[in-house]
């Protein structure tokens, strides 16, 4: 299989480097705006190549994005048009009801599959298995310190407190949890968030909050930081790494 990479920060970096060790994986395709960090990344690795998204779809099964919204709404239908899978860890973008029907359509008529790791939270597969019934509400609260807000703040705050829709639209790259949920459950519009900064914090926590039909699910996440950035949750490296550990598998685990 060879694998397409799009964003090679903090994430997309620690996907590289699994991959560069997986055997089923026989080349890496590497794209970022900034070249001179897919050089940098590229240098590392032993399967790797550099080139643009345009120049690789044809040569990858498996294209994973972590660069952000934007790069999805730019190049998910092109990769989907050529039928290949997409992995998208952007899946903020997906609140775009317009666009997120455009992309499952084109992965329909294609053949395809569209994969949302679970990032940096627990508890999405029994939200998502219990959406086979009726959930009657799904609560998210996350917690972290200010500075991974782009904040200063000297007490603890609730910055956000409404759906999942607004939540993403106000926060793209910090609460991409909430889009997953979302979808899993019982669709952004109804799935509350709750985001606090508090400054006694060094960890970002995640919590999950659900009732219905199935009974009543509560899951923590405490999670490390990404030794790379800060900023992201080293957990959300490691369910993008286990998708693509999925996708090679031929034992799958989880609803």
């Amino acid at each position: 299989m060879n694998l397409g990479i799009i964003g090679c920060g903090a994430i997309g970096s620690d996907v590289a480097k699994a991959a560069d060790r997986m055997r089923e994986i026989k080349k890496i395709y590497l794209y970022d705006r900034d070249k001179k960090a897919a050089d940098t990344l590229c240098r590392l690795l032993r399967k790797a190549e550099v080139r643009k998204v345009e120049d690789f779809i044809e040569d990858v099964d498996v294209v994973f994005e972590a660069a952000s919204q934007q790069a999805v709404v730019e190049y998910g239908l092109k990769v989907l048009r050529a039928g290949k899978d997409l992995i998208i860890m952007s899946i903020g973008s997906l609140f775009d009801d317009q666009l997120r029907k455009k992309l499952e359509n084109t992965a329909r008529r294609k053949r395809c599959r569209i994969y949302l790791p679970s990032g940096a939270v627990c508890g999405i597969d029994g939200i998502l298995a219990a959406s086979i019934e009726k959930i009657d509400s799904v609560t998210l609260v996350t917690t972290k310190p200010p500075s991974s807000l782009g904040r200063r703040l000297n007490k603890r705050t609730v910055v956000f407190d409404g759906n999942a829709r607004e939540a993403v639209k106000k926060f793209p790259r910090n609460i991409n949890v909430a889009a997953c949920l979302s979808l899993a459950g019982i669709g952004f519009d109804r799935t509350r968030v709750k985001i606090v900064a508090d400054p006694v914090v060094n960890r970002i926590s995640h919590k999950i909050l659900a009732h219905g039909r199935f009974g009543r699910l509560r899951a923590e996440m405490e999670n490390l930081p990404n030794p790379n950035n800060p900023q992201s949750s080293y957990m959300a490296s490691l369910s993008a790494i286990a998708i693509l550990k999925r996708i090679v598998d031929p034992i799958q685990i989880g609803a």
